[in-house]
């Protein structure tokens, strides 16, 4: 699973590619009341300098495709996975099932099974989990009602940290002080509020309207608590789950939140958001079934995750939606809108300027504000968003109190330019954060489309690699801040190393037949370059690699048996990376390949990645400790030719589509260690994305006017939700301008 959709969906989509817009990869998760949605091309407006976002997601899971476009660009914690100005919701399009296969010419389309169960199911859903579990809940929790067991939390890593009836978390200060306000940035601009539409550009900062029906732990790996929902309950073949909500639970206009409200959001969001419709794919039907009890029904058994991504379903009030709207005119679900949407959560939407900047106000009577879950949460009076078109801008703002929070995103920058009068004077402050990593893994680099016959062979694509020189690059541009990645699963325990064995060997030798015998006999490795005399070395190996995939050099053009020269374009959202575009540039063309970048808006960017009118992108991807159905939307044949998945290479091959599978289906932690492990692998050796590199902390800088807690989340700063302004430090640093 990914991560929450704090800010998701579309987001998700987004965020993937933003993430890519950075010289270095956002932090995995996104802050704190939003929710993660579905990842999007690296190049989208990153969300590099942003704070969460959007709706709907909890923290450290998997995390459902995002709806609206994005993620936040300069707000507080950025994170890996979520598109860059969205909220996460779902997309609408009309109802659909999940995508027809499909992707590259030569590979055979699998979709995953639809009722497959795995060799076990698991536990008893009504008996204490052991640790190793996929998915757990608490033995306390377990009071029938009915034929029901009850839990107030659920997770997929274990026993969750906080039993039934507990206060509060442990990262928060339940004394803080409500008031003040944050200014957070956006790269990019918006126009509509509404979030479940594929199309068009989210405001960012709808998670704060709008709630999941569980919310996340940021201090816990894929668990979730009450929400909008008090209690779930499934059996143990996880063939359905029940939500029964929070009879507390209101609307801002004072109405109750119901169980209908929660199926109709669910209908529109399958209906109108293809992402969506993929990631719940296997939703065989919603329905209300008691007085304030919704259930969904699955349609395989034995998938633990399925519950658990469930309860990040975002839910909107039927009753606002289905009225007439201030001009007259009915409100529809299926079209944009700059109306303030009625939502349920801390905050509401107060004064706005379309496309340029957006206030959230809090809720001084928010039905949940007292709940364990948000205790010493939601602290700040407002919370408003500045957008920006371009990010030397932003940073400038920044510099000149316009806004006040900024995670960088260029080493260079980091390095050299935190001299000006703020910084010197300790009224800005600078911070390394390794919080939204620890539980974080992530894949970032150049993405060919396989979909073009050119890309076909991974000759070709391994190639590529030893053209990009990162030594160089993280010595001259970088300042030796970043990592190289080696793994899609990069910085955690599921990243496979060395050659496989036991029971990941056992898992491979399954699908033997099917992927590359280097898998068994060589641990991947990137090429490795550093000065003038090795790279030349590497550009010759790569040469040889071309050689064998049938090119040859015609004086300074490689060319294929036709005559062709091997040519390609590399298309970004903004600047950032063009630097390491044009040194890659540099080399292609000493091995006679033709390169040119082209550099576009993030509004065009977003729509071609969404139809694939591209050759090469800078793309990312964040992954959580739980990977499960999430992996069928990143490399699955299901999603390879459907558009507002992060599946950009359009990977189809049916060796993957089954190790998704094993590791959807495993039935305890020591499994779906080894069958990621194995996937990851496998992925690696195709040779899909060409790793780039990546840095393991967040940079932040900040106007000293906030506190907070003494204890951060575990997997998060927590910013803006668990901190609060701080009137003795406004006192010292000044006022917002």
């Amino acid at each position: 699973m990914i991560k929450r959709l704090r800010a998701w969906p579309l987001a998700l989509l987004t965020a993937g590619l933003l993430l890519a817009a950075c010289d270095s990869s956002p932090p995995p998760s996104p802050p704190a009341n939003t929710q993660s949605a579905p990842a999007t091309p690296a190049n989208a407006p990153a969300p590099a300098n942003s704070t969460a976002s959007a709706p709907v997601m909890p923290s450290n899971s998997p995390a459902p495709p995002a709806p609206g476009n994005a993620a936040p660009a300069n707000a507080g914690p950025a994170v890996p996975l979520a598109p860059a100005n969205a909220m996460s919701a779902p997309q609408p399009a009309g109802p659909q099932t999940a995508p027809a296969t499909a992707g590259p010419a030569n590979a055979a389309p699998s979709a995953p099974p639809a009722t497959a169960a795995p060799p076990s199911a698991g536990p008893q859903a009504d008996t204490v989990v052991p640790e190793v579990s996929r998915m757990a809940v608490p033995a306390a929790a377990a009071a029938p009602a009915g034929d029901r067991v009850w839990r107030h939390a659920v997770s997929l890593m274990g026993e969750p940290k906080m039993p039934e009836g507990f206060e509060r978390f442990p990262y928060v200060n339940p004394e803080a002080p409500k008031g003040g306000q944050v200014r957070l940035s956006e790269l990019g601009s918006f126009d509509t509020f509404n979030p479940l539409l594929p199309q068009g550009e989210v405001a960012s900062g709808l998670g704060l309207v709008f709630e999941p029906l569980m919310r996340a732990s940021d201090d816990e790996v894929s668990t979730m608590y009450g929400g909008l929902a008090e209690a779930l309950s499934f059996p143990d073949d996880f063939s359905s789950v029940t939500f029964r909500l929070n009879p507390r639970a209101r609307w801002h206009d004072g109405e109750p939140v119901t169980a209908e409200d929660v199926v109709w959001s669910f209908e529109q969001a399958i209906a109108l958001n293809p992402s969506q419709a993929n990631y719940y794919s296997h939703v065989e039907s919603v329905a209300v079934t008691g007085p304030g009890e919704v259930t969904f029904t699955f349609d395989e058994v034995g998938n633990r995750e399925l519950p658990y991504i469930v309860g990040q379903v975002l839910v909107l009030p039927r009753h606002w939606w289905a009225a007439t709207g201030p001009n007259g005119q009915p409100r529809a679900i299926g079209a944009s809108t700059l109306e303030p949407p009625l939502g349920s959560g801390p905050y509401r939407i107060g004064a706005f300027q379309a496309g340029r900047s957006v206030a959230f106000e809090r809720v001084p009577d928010y039905w949940g504000a007292d709940e364990p879950a948000n205790i010493g949460q939601n602290n700040f009076g407002t919370i408003r968003y500045e957008y920006f078109r371009d990010t030397t801008v932003m940073f400038e703002a920044f510099k000149g109190d316009q806004f006040d929070w900024w995670t960088e995103n260029i080493a260079r920058r980091w390095a050299r330019e935190y001299n000006f009068a703020a910084v010197t004077e300790g009224r800005v402050v600078q911070e390394l954060f390794e919080n939204p990593y620890r539980s974080l893994g992530v894949m970032v680099g150049f993405v060919p489309n396989l979909r073009l016959e050119k890309f076909q062979d991974p000759l070709v694509r391994e190639a590529l690699s030893y053209a990009f020189n990162f030594e160089e690059l993280n010595q001259i541009l970088f300042f030796g801040q970043y990592e190289r990645i080696n793994s899609y699963f990069y910085g955690t325990e599921l990243a496979s190393s060395g050659l496989p064995e036991g029971e990941e060997l056992a898992i491979l030798q399954s699908v033997r037949d099917g992927v590359p015998p280097e898998v068994f006999t060589e641990s991947y490795t990137n090429p490795v370059g550093g000065d003038a005399s090795q790279q030349r070395t590497l550009l010759r190996q790569g040469l040889a690699l071309l050689t064998e995939a049938g090119y040859r050099l015609d004086g300074n053009r490689l060319v294929d048996a036709s005559g062709r020269q091997l040519a390609f374009e590399v298309l970004l959202n903004g600047p950032t990376i063009e630097p390491v575009a044009l040194h890659w540039q540099t080399n292609l063309r000493a091995m006679g390949i033709e390169m040119t970048i082209r550099t576009v808006d993030s509004a065009q960017y977003v729509q071609r990645v969404r139809s694939r009118d591209y050759e090469v992108i800078y793309g990312s991807w964040g992954q959580s400790l739980s990977p499960g159905n999430e992996q069928y939307d990143y490399w699955g044949s299901v999603s390879a030719n459907a558009p507002d998945t992060r599946n950009y290479g359009g990977i189809a091959d049916p060796a993957i589509d089954e190790l998704i599978r094993q590791v959807v289906f495993a039935d305890d932690r020591e499994t779906l260690v080894a069958a990621t492990r194995a996937l990851d692998r496998v992925l690696l050796h195709h040779h899909f994305v060409l790793p780039t590199y990546t840095l393991r902390s967040a940079r932040v800088a900040r106007w000293d006017r906030f506190s907070h807690p003494e204890i951060l989340p575990e997997y998060d700063i927590g910013f803006p939700a668990t901190w609060w302004w701080d009137e003795a430090k406004v006192a010292r640093t000044g006022a917002p301008r």
